[in-house]
């Protein structure tokens, strides 16, 4: 995972006590291969990790079990909304997918960019779909990425519902695939996140915060029984009740990456990365500490938040009617979307391989 711009490994312990109580912890540990960047997010696909530098100037890809990188240099100009996606095709060639969209002179911008690690070189991609895709929330399934969408408003004056539905990006045809159901209908705006079982199975977090937004919620975690570029079903793996933990302050943030996660199936756990819950502090107190956050969920009501470390604020200060004011920007920590499995894909071979073919 990503925390405070750093790639940190961690494992996750949990077992029954004999009073037969939960007991959970993290052991988290700094990477220090990374250390002279920062990294803003890392993508997992077949025991690569595909991490973004947080200028958005290049990337790297990371085989962590033989110790090998390769730096990539992008094709053009950079943005700060660009967004990306790893995978392989069906002769497990990997590639990156590269998704700008952003407006400049009133008009919408849209390019779409590949990879291919073989060939050590970017190509343009005409791709089209007819929704709008969620770029920053995206897990990789037997090669492909999947990604949540909703129907495309931006021709309408007023939005009250849209139609919301799965993605999949198949790094074989290079196309997007057709609208696939989820096991929910979300709210506007609300949090949808992914995750993945061993490359084999999609899991999708869903935030439901109830009718008017009045902070009585449930958290929905979903995993897949089947799953292609054309087909998927749903079984339901847990639903956490937020309506005891609403006073407290420990809610899962809806904004700036948050919501992040991985499940136990084993032990029926889901794990959600986050900021804790914020209370606004009653005059004359500042601003309370925020801390990075591990929330744990279970059955029966099991909720357990764990305490990271301090949440710094990102925030600048400006002038408010004259008076200095520093606004409250946090960011979460980002984990991948898939447990690591160790790879033998030696990154300074992709080349030579490529080059035998001709």
């Amino acid at each position: 995972m990503t925390m405070d711009s750093k790639v940190c490994s961690i494992r996750f312990h949990s077992r029954k006590k004999e009073e037969e109580e939960e007991e959970a912890y993290l052991v988290i540990e700094q990477v220090d291969l990374l250390n002279q960047v920062k990294i803003s997010i890392v993508h997992h696909c077949d025991g690569l990790l595909l991490c973004v530098v947080e200028d958005k100037s290049r990337l790297v890809v990371w085989n962590p079990y033989l110790g090998q990188k390769r730096w990539i240099r992008l094709s053009n100009d950079f943005h700060w909304r660009d967004r990306y996606a790893f995978g392989y095709d069906m002769n497990r060639n990997h590639k990156i997918l590269r998704f700008q969209e952003y407006y400049a002179h009133s008009e919408t911008v849209s390019r779409c960019e590949i990879y291919e690690l073989s060939s050590n070189s970017w190509r343009d991609l005409k791709v089209h779909s007819d929704a709008l895709i969620e770029f920053s929330y995206c897990a990789s399934v037997k090669g492909n990425a999947y990604f949540f969408a909703q129907e495309d408003d931006r021709t309408s004056e007023e939005i009250f519902d849209l139609e919301d539905f799965l993605l999949c990006f198949d790094f074989t045809t290079e196309t997007f695939g057709p609208r696939l159901p989820l096991p929910f209908h979300s709210t506007l705006h609300a949090p949808v996140t992914f995750s993945s079982v061993r490359d084999e199975q999609l899991v999708v977090l869903y935030h439901n915060e109830g009718v008017h937004y009045d902070r009585v919620s449930t958290v929905e975690f979903w995993v897949t029984t089947k799953i292609e570029p054309n087909s998927v079903s749903w079984s339901k793996f847990l639903i956490v009740n937020m309506r005891p933990f609403s006073l407290t302050g420990e809610r899962f943030d809806n904004t700036n990456m948050g919501g992040t996660f991985f499940i136990d199936e084993e032990q029926k756990l889901a794990v959600v990365f986050d900021i804790d819950g914020y209370l606004a502090p009653i005059p004359p107190l500042t601003e309370k500490v925020r801390y990075h956050t591990a929330f744990i969920s279970g059955e029966d009501g099991y909720f357990k938040p764990l305490t990271l470390g301090v949440a710094p604020n990102l925030g600048l200060d400006d002038l408010v009617s004259g008076r200095s004011y520093v606004s409250s920007i946090y960011r979460p920590p980002v984990v991948c979307s898939s447990s690591y499995l160790p790879s033998l894909v030696r990154l300074n071979q992709l080349r030579k391989r490529k080059q035998r073919h001709f």
